[in-house]
């Protein structure tokens, strides 16, 4: 079947590169890839074929030569305009990589070094009594809280206000406290990719979109880029944002804030195969410039984590991969590299539904089949029905299942206090719908990467202590907690009005026909549900209610994935 596929394939590219479509000269390891039929292409992308329908761009490179370029759905519905492949979008955080060579390229300067305090050029940002260097904002490793999530929490998520760079600072200059000391974790945040911009601009003397064009853009002839720093400024060609509408088919969703260096970058699918190309050449920025690029970060534990400088270091059905993916409102983008094959793929989308990453992966399939294990033989070594297999093989020679069914229950997570819970079902311990495959009575492994350890003997609530380790990252306790049904009674503790300084924000937190509520200033509520004694489960995270000594309520902190234990005091 492959076989015929090949010659199918093959004959194709003979008939499109006949027709000019792709590049005649290509090099030695060019030509081991698969030659693609643009018709397999179209058909990933024919959901968005038609001119009722937003849509994706395209693109394809091998060692820097543009092998595919399509674009399909419309750039405008309003005013009937199609994608094409020059059309503009925006990749989201895929713009964190331009952001990241602006701040090597000055250090490469000699104007700044990576191992600098950030306060030195930011002195708006509090002392915390240690050292963030600009390494840390280029590898998530700052502890900084994410400013958009802080907003978010105030009550104006991005997308609701036109934020500017005045409101990162204003965000990150009230934060009385990190995440976590620098170098400790990785947690991705906008905050220190904004104020790489920021800094980069104040050390050029010049406005960081001028610095990109100058050092970046014009240097690789990127002459469709440029970043949104006026949200106002009309750009030509520019494809509009959209997401589906249950009664109307589609709504506008637009960036309209100024903010940008997270995101923000207006470009092609062909400017950012030019970028990545620079990525392996070093036309641009020399062989440090490559090194410092792709300089994966490493936590005071010692641990390397797979984030360099806004690149991903990964793999991708076991072949080597540089890539990220990203999203601005209704906005999606991709970026990815094969270095050992010399592709490289790019996808933008206008909608939320473009699912640019999944349609990349299809694409880079088809140009990678010689290099990919076979489908049947994949699937049929698939891990999660592999590890399921294993987990229920182990169940009455590892372990028991009284001991498995005595280890179900909820975890809390020492860090940020969010719930962990496992569930024992079908005969097999799950976190989430993830198989715990038991190599020991108190070890487990979960996928390839990950451990879940328990202390022999018991702790509070029969349940032992458990210890989370994956790789790139410090391992993290579990602490087994009680179930929690509070009566109506127990949740007047709770009743009150809260006020957090850092965030701008208050809440109330009362009884709405039964049922525990937390309304912001504004009247919006959202329902809670209760996760452990004193921590409840809301839309915007983890609610951990704080007592004094006496028992009484003061307060509560506010967990989620970017912000961790943001406080709130009791003010009524």
């Amino acid at each position: 079947m492959r076989v015929r596929r090949s010659l199918v394939s093959l004959l194709a590219a003979v008939l499109l590169l006949l027709a000019g479509v792709l590049p005649a000269d290509r090099s030695a390891g060019a030509q081991q890839l698969t030659p693609v039929d643009l018709r397999d292409v179209d058909s990933i992308f024919a959901a968005f074929q038609g001119e009722d329908t937003p849509g994706c761009a395209v693109g394809a490179s091998i060692r820097g030569e543009p092998v595919l370029l399509r674009a399909y759905g419309m750039a405008d519905l309003e005013h009937g305009v199609p994608n094409t492949p020059t059309t503009i979008f925006e990749p989201g955080s895929v713009s964190k990589q331009f952001t990241a060579a602006a701040t090597i390229l000055l250090a490469l300067d000699g104007a700044i070094s990576l191992d600098d305090d950030v306060r030195t050029y930011i002195p708006e940002l509090p002392d915390y009594g240690e050292t963030i260097t600009i390494r840390h904002l280029l590898n998530h490793t700052s502890g900084l809280r994410d400013w958009g999530s802080v907003a978010g929490i105030e009550g104006w998520p991005r997308t609701r206000r036109a934020h500017q760079h005045i409101h990162v600072l204003d965000i990150a200059g009230r934060q009385e406290e990190l995440n976590y000391p620098p170098g400790t974790y990785y947690s991705y945040t906008n905050t220190g990719y904004n104020l790489q911009a920021i800094l980069v601009s104040r050390v050029s003397g010049m406005s960081f979109a001028e610095f990109s064009k100058k050092r970046i853009f014009e240097p690789l002839g990127m002459t469709r880029t440029q970043w949104r720093d006026d949200f106002n400024r009309i750009v030509k060609d520019r494809a509009i944002a959209y997401r589906p509408h249950a009664e109307e088919g589609w709504s506008m969703l637009m960036p309209f804030e100024d903010i940008h260096g997270n995101g923000g970058l207006l470009t092609t699918v062909g400017d950012l195969l030019k970028f990545t190309r620079n990525l392996e050449t070093g036309e641009l920025g020399g062989p440090e410039f490559i090194r410092e690029m792709h300089r994966q970060g490493v936590l005071t534990s010692g641990e390397e984590i797979s984030y360099a400088s806004g690149l991903v270091i990964g793999e991708h059905r076991g072949l080597p991969e540089v890539s990220h993916s990203g999203s601005t409102a209704g906005y999606r983008g991709h970026l990815s590299r094969f270095p050992e094959q010399g592709l490289a793929l790019a996808v933008m989308c206008n909608t939320t539904n473009g699912n640019a990453g999944g349609r990349l992966y299809q694409v880079a399939d088809l140009y990678l089949e010689e290099f990919l294990p076979d489908r049947a033989e994949e699937e049929a070594g698939d891990r999660s029905s592999t590890a399921e297999d294993e987990a229920r093989a182990a169940v009455g020679q590892v372990v028991s299942p009284a001991r498995l069914q005595a280890l179900a229950g909820g975890y809390r997570d020492e860090r940020r206090g969010t719930l962990t819970r496992l569930v024992f079902e079908e005969g097999v311990l799950r976190l989430g719908r993830t198989p715990l495959v038991p190599e020991s009575e108190t070890r487990f492994r979960l996928g390839d990467d990950a451990v879940l350890e328990f202390q022999d003997a018991p702790s509070a609530h029969g349940r032992p202590v458990a210890s989370l380790d994956t790789d790139g990252s410090p391992p993290v306790r579990l602490d087994p907690v009680p179930a929690f049904e509070p009566t109506e009674a127990e949740l007047a503790d709770y009743l009150g009005t809260y006020r957090s300084d850092e965030a701008e924000a208050i809440y109330t937190v009362s009884m709405e026909e039964g049922e525990m509520v937390i309304q912001d200033r504004w009247g919006r509520s959202q329902s809670v549900r209760p996760l452990y004694p004193d921590a409840f489960g809301t839309g915007r995270g983890t609610v951990i209610f704080r007592r004094d000594a006496s028992g009484a309520v003061t307060g509560f902190s506010l967990s989620q994935s970017r912000v961790w234990d943001l406080q709130f005091r009791k003010v009524e």
